[in-house]
């Protein structure tokens, strides 16, 4: 099986002022196309050869795991924002979130501060588990929370790559601005 990148929904410049069109350039363009790139050479003549990323991630490791997760984790990330997204969930993802956390704001304060508390860099994840219960984990490198038999809904990604050239070294303020841009309806139908 050969990976290829899907084109984003909409243009570089599109999550402006939350992200910068230079920010999606060279996180999108440069360092998910490295991902998949090398995920592409690794797998050649192995036994991953004709596997799909999820069952990749669920059984590699090592390099072919680390390139197949940041491939899969930042078509994950970049596929849950919307420049017309924000606001807040509904139905059956809202209803849990409240279960929870208690309400809306406080699960994305302790999304947000999971993220900021994440030593290095690595992800931030939403997840259920079998029961439908939700999860805030937090993932260093490249890890993904279907290693630890988990459902992904939503993450941010807390390497400085995703947020350096806009916001330095203030990863809150990072996390905060991406708020604005969650494509609830596209999160909603993960859960």
């Amino acid at each position: 099986m050969h990976y290829v990148q899907p084109d984003l929904p909409y243009d570089e410049a599109a999550l402006e002022p939350a992200i910068s069109a230079k920010t999606v350039h060279f996180h999108y363009g440069v360092h998910e196309k490295a991902y998949i790139d090398n995920l592409n050479k690794l797998i050649e003549g192995t036994t991953f050869a004709d596997e799909d990323l999820e069952e990749i991630i669920r059984t590699a490791d090592g390099a072919i795991l680390n390139n197949a997760a940041q491939a899969w984790n930042h078509i994950f990330y970049f596929f849950s924002l919307n420049p017309d997204g924000g606001g807040e969930p509904d139905g059956e993802l809202r209803k849990a979130i409240d279960r929870d956390f208690g309400s809306f704001e406080k699960f994305k304060e302790d999304f947000v501060d999971a993220g900021v508390r994440l030593f290095g860099s690595g992800w931030v994840w939403l997840s259920k588990d079998q029961d439908g219960h939700l999860l805030i984990t937090q993932e260093p490198n490249a890890g993904n929370p279907m290693r630890h038999g988990l459902t992904p809904i939503l993450c941010f990604d807390v390497w400085e790559h995703a947020y350096y050239l806009d916001y330095q070294n203030r990863r809150a303020d990072a996390l905060r601005a991406l708020w604005q841009l969650v494509d609830w309806d596209m999160v909603c139908t993960r859960y």
